[in-house]
């Protein structure tokens, strides 16, 4: 029954990674959701903000299992008069972690264009010694050069380019003989793809939850708001996100964490057990770990929001979070049995 289908999740996850979804962008991964649920014979219900919440089965208090599919990104604030575009973040996408990166423009008529994120100047051989050491901020020495012949505003506006269109990053994805995935948006897609795993799993085995499950795929986590709406009747909240690794850090990219507290507040103590209990059962390589401070998952919007819940979240150990991130099939393999165990035993 835990037995993790490899080729389907890192199948699901390209296939999730093949659509580009800055925060705000989600009509294409949604339709993309859509489509893989609808291969699965899983019932769903969409949100009005864009969220996907399909229903697992079972009977009793109810349990969201809650991942993002919304990608950080740019968007454009203006153009300048060299026909360059300057940005400003979508999400926690610093300069320092994007320069060099090539892009893709979604204009407001449906028009993709593609780029770059440059410095500015860009050329290393031909910039002074102080503005070569000077730090990467969008709004003063970086923005992104088109792979048009633009020379000037207006020809760039001419494209149908202008302030509010969406840039979304290049994930190029590589996974490693020796098991590493690298790749951005690994948060939260491979978690998502984890998800859709456990899913596939439960819909062709017939297995039996020991509770009625939603599965809830939001498009605003990045933001902070994903999961502000649920379900009538819900009573804990489980998300699957990133644990990022650090000097400080339990979280290994082999292993799933168990965070116990994030940059707002501790997870709930008796759930927070209870999954740590789920871990030992199946045999799961897990640690437990706090994540601060800068760190947060969708269990937090819906606290705030007033639910009545309890929450907790895990995840596979992740390097270089919100850049080029790295994890590795065994933290996905040991988070999907984690979430199987606690969803069916």
């Amino acid at each position: 029954m835990r037995n993790f289908d490899e080729s389907y999740c890192l199948s699901a996850f390209e296939r999730l990674l093949a659509k580009d979804s800055t925060t705000g962008q989600y009509e294409e991964i949604q339709q993309l959701l859509c489509e893989m649920l609808d291969e699965m014979g899983v019932g769903y219900t969409v949100t009005r903000k864009g969220g996907v919440i399909a229903e697992l089965g079972g009977e009793g208090n109810a349990l969201v299992v809650t991942a993002h599919l919304d990608d950080i990104g740019l968007m454009v604030r203006h153009v300048n008069a060299d026909g360059t575009l300057n940005v400003c973040p979508v999400g926690g996408l610093y300069p320092f972690y994007c320069v060099t990166e090539n892009v893709r423009i979604h204009t407001r008529d449906g028009k993709v264009y593609t780029g770059s994120i440059c410095r500015t100047p860009n050329s290393v051989h031909v910039t002074e010694e102080e503005l070569r050491l000077a730090l990467p901020d969008y709004r003063t020495n970086v923005c992104v050069v088109l792979d048009e012949d633009v020379k000037s505003a207006a020809d760039t506006k001419a494209l149908g380019i202008d302030t509010g269109d969406m840039i979304a990053l290049e994930p190029r994805c590589v996974v490693t003989e020796k098991g590493y995935i690298k790749s951005r948006f690994i948060d939260d897609k491979a978690c998502a793809a984890v998800l859709l795993a456990a899913m596939k799993r439960i819909r062709e085995q017939g297995i039996k939850l020991n509770r009625k499950v939603y599965a809830y795929f939001a498009m605003y986590e990045e933001i902070g708001h994903g999961t502000t709406y649920l379900p009538d009747g819900v009573a804990d909240i489980l998300a699957i996100d990133i644990a990022p690794t650090g000097p400080q850090q339990n979280s290994d990219e082999k292993k799933v964490s168990i965070f116990c507290k994030d940059s707002r507040f501790p997870y709930h103590w008796a759930m927070t057990n209870e999954l740590r209990a789920a871990a030992i059962r199946s045999g799961a390589d897990y640690v437990m770990d706090i994540f601060t401070p800068h760190y947060g998952t969708d269990c937090d919007p819906s606290v705030v929001a007033g639910y009545d819940i309890r929450h907790a979240a895990i995840g596979p150990g992740t390097a270089n979070s919100h850049g080029y991130e790295r994890t590795h099939i065994e933290g996905l393999r040991n988070t999907y049995m984690l979430l199987m165990a606690y969803l069916t035993e």
